[in-house]
């Protein structure tokens, strides 16, 4: 089981991640691709980590905007699995040029 992350460390921990903000129980951030299929391919790359790390962001695609959501439903708010998730999928995006709405 994860801990819940406290208001305050929540709060410092989107501190290091442009782009990404909380909406109540969760954290988001939506990346624009250069095209759809490297919308994909981020789809893609996200997939892999977030199942190597038992963790599954939800993922919503409009053309070349892929916007994720993570939260850990299982505890009912943020843990530190969705901060580590939020820093691999802004790493997958910068690998592939997709840029925040930061």
């Amino acid at each position: 089981m994860a801990r819940l992350l406290n208001d305050e460390e929540i709060g410092r921990q989107l501190r290091d991640l442009p782009g990404w903000g909380r909406d109540g129980n969760a954290i988001r951030a939506t990346y624009e691709a250069p095209d759809f299929p490297t919308a994909i391919r981020l789809v893609d790359d996200v997939a892999q980590d977030a199942e190597q790390m038992d963790h599954h962001p939800d993922i919503d695609i409009r053309w070349r905007a892929v916007r994720f959501t993570c939260a850990t439903h299982s505890e009912g708010g943020l843990t530190q699995l969705d901060v580590e998730l939020a820093h691999r999928i802004r790493e997958a995006a910068a690998r592939l040029g997709a840029t925040s709405g930061e």
